[in-house]
């Protein structure tokens, strides 16, 4: 296989630009694919990795191809766009672009983030939602897969701006959405004051408490303990399921994470109170390296820093006298679990060569397809556990559908409920991924496991439904 990168800031995207090692049939759908959305690179990487792991699947169920699945799976059931204008704090209208991609509900409603960056466009937010159909559908909850979002950018804006956004964003998005339709949560640059804006919009334009129309809601008002933590709880939930398949747990192991945010700050905590040492986080400037190990204390300054004052990690290395650098990654240290958890494709070849060559033993990936696909061949190869964004970042979304479960039924589960189900699904979500593996003959291989079990699930539901569904 060969590819042509392009990086554009932290992120590198890829093209395919020759043939790829599939069957004729499946690589004759992918070459649909890249004709018919040729300028969305991100989104023919995520459709390409699905349809590589799915060919033993096909052939052991020809019904798959005879319903003609997978040329509909690869298609969304609707794309919205819109533009939002808003008032920014000099008075003057700005206009952006909004999207939603709901791309497949044959096991429940739409379910996915909203996306609030710059770099957002349609093929990006179809790679999101293409990659949640599966991770929805691994949850073992009925949710379909979805994604939205705009290339609003809430940095560096006032409340006020935000607010206005908002509030004009879902003066469109409330048409299409509703507890039993679609249902979006937060995700880069949509945290609970972004979420508060848009439901109090919702209510105010609807008249309803639609408390199931938006997950990722303040406890107080129809959110669920446990969702801020749920993403990086859960991708190190999955990864000691892995390391148990090895004898393996996190105490005593070296953590590199990547990111700071959300997913990486909930990662590092889970991994400290299982007994290992995280020595590195970064933000899209540059990364630190603290070699005594990121504590809990040191967390919560982070989470304050990030979370409150909206800075930059280079302040911990300033604070706490460790190294800072804008140049290369942290997966040059030495380390034996490694989370990337900040963006798609900030792991490439030689990084990950570097990571095996000094000894990691496991990689979960806390962000969407955060390994490019080569990158992903290096850690198969060389045996280490690679725990794929569709498994083991499952959690948000996990927790999202059990913050539905609870506003369903007008329920509030403690924090202990909440956490013991996310851990349930976690470990069901890798027993059913390595099971899969291993019945279609490589086992231990999760991407190729959580690809096929997301997949089977969502076409039978499917060929039940008819040849429309």
């Amino acid at each position: 296989m060969i590819y042509v990168g392009v990086r554009a800031g932290r992120a590198r995207y890829y093209i395919v630009v020759v043939h790829l090692t599939m069957d004729n049939y499946i690589e004759s759908i992918y070459n649909k694919v890249v004709e018919k959305d040729p300028h969305q690179p991100e989104f023919l990487q995520a459709v390409r990795e699905v349809l590589e792991s799915l060919e033993p699947a096909i052939k052991k169920y020809p019904k798959y191809k005879e319903y003609a699945i997978l040329e509909r799976m690869v298609e969304p059931e609707r794309v919205i766009q819109f533009r939002v204008p808003w008032i920014d704090r000099d008075g003057k209208i700005q206009v952006n672009r909004g999207f939603r991609v709901e791309f497949n509900s044959a096991i429940g409603p739409y379910k996915g983030g909203l996306r609030f960056h710059r770099t957002v466009y349609l093929g990006l937010l179809k790679f999101l939602g293409w990659e949640q159909i599966f991770k929805n559908s691994l949850t073992g909850l009925p949710m379909g897969g979805g994604k939205g979002g705009s290339d609003f950018d809430p940095h560096g804006k006032t409340d006020a701006e935000v607010e206005s956004f908002c509030t004009n964003f879902m003066m469109e998005l409330y048409r299409h959405i509703g507890q039993f339709t679609d249902v979006p949560a937060g995700d880069i640059g949509v945290g609970g004051r972004e979420i508060g804006y848009l439901y109090g919009a919702y209510r105010k334009i609807t008249n309803q408490h639609g408390t199931c129309v938006l997950t990722g809601k303040g406890a107080g008002w129809g959110g669920s303990l446990i969702r801020p933590e749920a993403t990086g709880y859960g991708c190190v939930y999955f990864v000691q399921e892995m390391l148990k398949t090895r004898g393996e747990d996190f105490k005593g192991k070296t953590v590199v994470i990547s990111g700071s945010g959300n997913v990486a700050q909930y990662a590092c905590e889970k991994s400290i109170q299982l007994g290992a040492k995280v020595i590195a986080m970064s933000d899209s400037s540059g990364w630190i390296h603290d070699p005594d190990g990121i504590t809990q204390e040191k967390l919560e300054w982070i989470m304050e820093l990030k979370n409150v004052r909206r800075g930059r990690i280079k302040e911990y290395a300033e604070h706490f006298g460790v190294d800072y650098s804008t140049k290369g990654s942290p997966w040059s240290l030495k380390c034996d679990i490694a989370l990337p958890s900040a963006t798609q494709n900030e792991v490439d070849a030689n990084e990950a060569k570097m990571l095996v060559d000094n000894g990691v033993i496991a990689v979960g990936e806390g962000a969407n397809m955060p390994c490019v696909p080569e990158a992903i061949e290096t850690f198969l190869e060389a045996k280490v556990l690679y725990g794929p964004g569709k498994a083991a970042n499952a959690g948000g979304v996990a927790v999202s559908g059990l913050e539905m479960a609870q506003n369903s039924q007008r329920l509030f589960w403690t924090r202990e409920e909440v956490d013991h189900k996310l851990h349930e699904i976690m470990v069901n979500i890798h027993k059913t991924a390595y099971e899969t593996s291993k019945k279609f003959g490589d086992m231990g291989n999760y991407m190729l496991g959580a690809n096929i079990a997301g997949f089977i699930k969502v076409a039978e539901a499917m060929i039940a439904q008819g040849h429309r569904a």
